[in-house]
């Protein structure tokens, strides 16, 4: 399931420079999404594109956002749930660049 930002966020954009896959916006700010910009999904808080949520699935063994926010509101969103293939699937198509490993307990927190 994507990762969201709930509205206890106090907006220090601790989370954005964290994000591997630049999922997260400051408040107001239009997002891009395969070329196309689109409207804030918030104008008071940061947020995070579910789209463009891979739970740092395939880059990290825990979802970076969450681990630096000093306010424990980058929560999981139960309306995007996702498995661990889908999410490491969603990586490869984000970074066609990159070459991704086997998951494992270092790149996936399914593998914890």
């Amino acid at each position: 399931m994507a990762t969201k930002i709930t509205e206890e966020c106090i907006n220090c954009g601790a989370c954005e420079p964290e994000c591997p896959n630049t999922a997260i916006y400051s408040s107001g700010t239009p997002y891009e999404l395969g070329g196309k910009t689109f409207d804030a999904l918030s104008k008071d808080f940061y947020y995070i594109v579910p789209e463009k949520c891979t739970e740092c699935v395939g880059h990290f063994d825990q979802e970076q956002c969450a681990a630096v926010c000093p306010v424990d509101c980058c929560v999981p969103d139960p309306d995007h749930v996702e498995t661990e293939e889908q999410l490491a699937a969603k990586a490869k198509v984000i970074h066609p660049e990159k070459s991704f490993g086997e998951l494992n307990s270092s790149n996936s927190h399914f593998r914890k």
